[in-house]
């Protein structure tokens, strides 16, 4: 499997890294229904990576990962 390069804003997450990137072993990534997108946009239109947000629970992001430090 390739490794890829995984991008994350959450900074007070445990796996939180400099340059905005996540050092979790492994993601988890599952539907999020109560996101409002209405088509796909990474591939599209990159992904802002600039800023730094805190969240309180997994249920505040859109990666099941999380976990607040």
């Amino acid at each position: 499997m390739p490794q890829v390069e995984v991008k994350c804003s959450v900074s007070n997450c445990t796996f939180w890294a400099n340059g905005n990137n996540c050092a979790a072993p492994e993601i988890m990534v599952e539907v999020d229904r109560h996101a409002n997108f209405n088509s796909e946009f990474a591939g599209e239109l990159g992904v802002q990576t600039e800023h730094q947000d805190k969240a309180s629970n997994s249920a505040e992001t859109c990666c099941r990962t999380f976990r607040a430090k």
